[in-house]
């Protein structure tokens, strides 16, 4: 029988039912996206990765932490089938075709009723790109067509650039606060170029959806009080892979040196005697507050912004923070990582001197479809925080610049 080119589609899923079986890494890179399309994501798998546990903490999905069962497709306008059960994937399969489900298997293109193309974005508009023969599908092929052309669109000159070599080594590519059109160009192009990805969760995972299906991603989010990657596993992994002649790339939030322990990274590669470059990334201490209406520095309010990180309590014999002398500033502070430490902190300023009045603003998922602004005072805010239930990752901001924008706004 003649093989027939696919017919592309784009689905609209917004509230609609789409079944993903399987919390691996395959899940982890595609469940962004269908969020991101306002899909009503059931996840049925008995494990997860932290990112995808993340997302089912968050609402984003809801979880039944179970195998797959028969009837678990019922409903559903697109199912990913995605286990590490070849015969459950097969029966999943079947249940999909029976009920006329769209089914993407990762494990077995051919067997599949659809598939998933490689897909990039530039100002609105989606590239999406598939081969028109599954005898010579390619997934290196297809990820660099889908490059050339997003890179046209955002130059305007769709000329495709010339496929680059992939040198062994890493790359600690600052992927900015979340937004993932807020990567350099350059790290864009390295992630583009990896063979090995190892991404925290704080960087933009919608960018690991963009990978083809051959990159190895691996997970290493620290989710707050939950499962993490210890940092000398992380070292360990960067130099094993480098060691394979790999192209590995370290996506993390923010910049790698802003207390991202880049250095602590490129200080044990440098040991190893791998090859690293360092790309500096956005980070959310200038970003997040910007993205909200906050400047961090406005003329005749802040001459000076300092960035500080919260994990720390002020009253804990570890802190390096001067909290004292950051109380008598007049300027702009910008706390890192401390929403469940707020309290503490505001207490100690207001006790060497910041006026309880003070403004504060807490930017949450800052620059995200996710973004909310919740503001307070320092005598306010770990009430507020409680109340309304911010959690992390959230940038906090205090001083007077936090009532800048909002009058600007008004």
């Amino acid at each position: 029988m003649a093989e027939h080119p696919a017919y592309p589609v784009g689905l609209r899923l917004a509230g609609r039912r789409v079944v993903v079986l399987g919390g691996g890494q395959v899940a982890q890179r595609r469940l962004p996206a269908l969020i991101a399309a306002g899909a009503d994501v059931h996840l049925v798998s008995p494990g997860a990765t932290p990112s995808v546990e993340a997302m089912a903490d968050a609402g984003e999905i809801t979880w039944s932490k179970r195998p797959y069962a028969d009837g678990d497709l019922a409903e559903a306008w697109y199912a990913l089938i995605a286990t590490s059960d070849s015969e459950a994937n097969g029966r999943a399969s079947a249940e999909a075709e029976a009920h006329r489900v769209w089914c993407v298997r990762s494990d077995d293109a051919d067997a599949a009723t659809a598939w998933t193309p490689a897909t990039g974005h530039s100002e609105g508009v989606t590239v999406a790109v598939l081969t028109t023969d599954a005898r010579g599908r390619d997934p290196r092929h297809t990820a660099a067509i889908r490059d050339a052309v997003v890179e046209g669109l955002r130059d305007g000159t769709l000329v495709a650039p010339h496929y680059r070599t992939r040198t062994p080594g890493v790359a600690l590519v600052g992927g900015g606060p979340g937004d993932p059109d807020l990567i350099t160009v350059r790290g864009r192009r390295l992630l583009a170029e990896a063979d090995v990805v190892i991404a925290d969760r704080l960087g933009p995972r919608d960018l690991l959806a963009e990978l083809p299906p051959h990159v190895e991603v691996i997970d290493a989010a620290k989710i707050p009080y939950g499962r993490f990657m210890a940092q000398e596993a992380i070292n360990n992994a960067l130099i094993e892979h480098a060691r394979q002649g790999k192209s590995v790339v370290r996506l993390k939030g923010g910049d790698p040196y802003v207390f991202g322990r880049g250095m602590e990274e490129l200080q044990a590669l440098a040991e190893a005697g791998v090859a690293c470059t360092v790309v500096p990334g956005i980070s959310s201490s200038i970003s997040v507050p910007g993205a909200a209406g906050i400047p961090v520095t406005h003329r005749g309010v802040a001459h000076e912004f300092t960035v500080v990180s919260g994990h720390v309590a002020p009253d804990d014999e570890r802190s390096l923070v001067d909290w004292p002398s950051l109380a008598r500033l007049t300027g702009t502070l910008v706390i890192l990582m401390g929403v469940d430490k707020i309290g503490k902190i505001a207490e100690t300023l207001v006790a060497h001197g910041k006026s309880p009045d003070t403004p504060v603003a807490l930017v949450q998922e800052g620059t995200t479809a996710a973004q909310r602004r919740v503001d307070a005072t320092l005598a306010t805010v770990a009430e507020v925080v409680r109340t309304q239930d911010v959690r992390p990752p959230a940038v906090i901001v205090v001083g007077a610049v936090v009532d800048v924008g909002s009058e600007t706004s008004e």
